[in-house]
């Protein structure tokens, strides 16, 4: 009887191992897939769009996204309708960097930098965390991750990533991100305070959606970084703001246009 009972917690304890590699390997494949699939999309994705964007202390905007560049201007400030001085500086603002090839240069690297960025990162996550599958719905995919001790970054940006905790919200039809929450879970320093010093706590939180058939886009985005980084060149350290409203940009549209189309959504 002994003998036995031994055999049947080996097997008991064997396939509950095994149950616990198959839902790693299967978090994995889940998030690998999510991010190849975001990788490809963005890649091919050329479309331009109009929204409108809206920060947590009542301020609103709209912006039109064109090939040269994006224009933006106030609708409210602090809850309130934008005053004439505020819009008029707006214009002002807008019309030099229509005739500045040397601003719309600036943005467009500055775009470019953070998009970088982000592709080297997504092409680590599944080697940065480890990944577990929390909760099932017929719509998502809810995984946790946790850094992975063995994982070595290869740049600045990816040891303050891979010091993070978190979850992440996957479409399961789409294959597509749709949250992505994490939190730093110790304090990281790079270039002895110089380039970074990020405190234990700081958070982010991304949520995208489903804004036309086949595009998605960002709908909300929550930093709080409590320390200081250099890295990305287009998202604060302190943000919080939301997106809604979008309309696809025809291309081919210029600055020109793009005011047409800023003035008639902001009537």
């Amino acid at each position: 009887m002994r003998t036995r009972s031994n055999l049947w917690v080996g097997v008991l304890v064997g396939l509950l191992c095994a149950s616990a590699r198959g839902q790693t390997l299967d978090a994995k494949a889940i998030v690998q897939q999510a991010v190849a699939t975001e990788l490809a999309a963005n890649h091919d994705d050329q479309s331009h769009w109009r929204y409108r964007k809206s920060e947590a202390d009542g301020s609103s905007y709209i912006v039109v996204e064109t090939e040269n560049g994006a224009i933006t201007r106030h609708v409210s400030e602090s809850g309130q309708p934008a005053s004439d001085a505020t819009l008029a500086a707006d214009n002002a603002r807008i019309q030099k960097f229509i005739h500045d090839p040397g601003m719309q240069q600036k943005q467009r690297a500055n775009g470019a930098h953070d998009d970088k960025s982000a592709t080297e990162l997504m092409n680590l996550m599944t080697q940065a965390f480890f990944w577990t599958v929390v909760s099932e719905t017929p719509e998502t995919t809810t995984l946790a991750f946790q850094p992975d001790p063995s994982f070595h970054p290869p740049n600045m940006e990816a040891r303050v990533m891979g010091a993070m905790s978190g979850t992440l919200v996957v479409d399961r039809a789409q294959h597509r991100i749709c949250t992505m929450k994490g939190t730093l879970e110790h304090d990281v320093t790079i270039g002895f305070g110089f380039l970074a010093r990020i405190k234990q706590g700081s958070v982010f939180d991304v949520e995208r959606r489903q804004v036309a058939p086949g595009y998605w886009q960002i709908t909300e985005t929550h930093v709080h970084i409590r320390g200081h980084a250099l890295f990305f060149k287009t998202i604060g350290q302190q943000e919080d703001e939301g997106k809604t409203d979008f309309t696809l940009v025809p291309a081919g549209t210029s600055l020109e246009q793009a005011v047409e189309l800023l003035n008639d959504a902001a009537k």
